[in-house]
């Protein structure tokens, strides 16, 4: 991808647009890191016909998709998602994102997520990003934390993953809360 544009980008990483051509490359990652997600995701190998029906939700004007990639390679190390988008009174969405097994650790999701939030609130012009995670899931809550959400609440049975209902913690950043932490990758 000697000639990708990137919609933003920090020192070590920027995020694109997820595209047909990632199918590849994303299912190697999913299947590598099949272990490290069996916890918090549905674990199973993406068929190319699942893949190609993500797409088609991401060409919806409720949901976007990115990939975060290397500067320096173009290699893809995480993946977000900002879904459930609302207009109107609430301007907000609610961001699904991961990790892959071969760069956790080196805080690429960080700088990456933090990419996305500033094109949700600034491209998007988003107000709120809400994010649920599972309550035993440290690494996310602490990405979350890093990035200046704040708890909001608990909710019981909130999502079904891996043929059972899980609960999830509800976290919360606004626009003017980002501004204000200045949590912004590459100000």
């Amino acid at each position: 991808m000697a000639t990708t544009r990137y919609l933003l980008q920090g020192p070590r990483v920027a995020i694109r647009h997820v595209c047909r051509q990632d199918y590849a490359e994303l299912s190697a990652l999913h299947e590598e890191s099949a272990e490290m997600h069996r916890r918090w995701l549905d674990a199973r190998a993406i068929t190319l016909e699942a893949f190609e029906s993500s797409l088609a939700r991401l060409e919806q004007p409720t949901h976007e998709g990115f990939v975060i990639c290397l500067l320096d390679t173009s290699a893809i190390v995480g993946g977000v998602n900002v879904n459930n988008i609302v207009r109107g009174a609430l301007q907000s969405g609610t961001l699904g994102y991961t990790s892959y097994a071969s760069t956790t650790g080196r805080g690429y999701m960080t700088e990456g997520l933090g990419l996305v939030i500033q094109f949700a609130f600034d491209q998007l012009e988003l107000h709120r990003l809400e994010a649920n995670i599972q309550p035993d899931n440290a690494s996310s809550l602490n990405l979350v934390k890093r990035l200046g959400f704040k708890r909001e609440g608990y909710s019981a049975a909130f999502q079904f993953i891996n043929d059972e209902w899980r609960d999830h913690e509800r976290w919360a950043l606004t626009a003017e809360t980002a501004q204000a932490s200045n949590h912004r990758i590459g100000n």
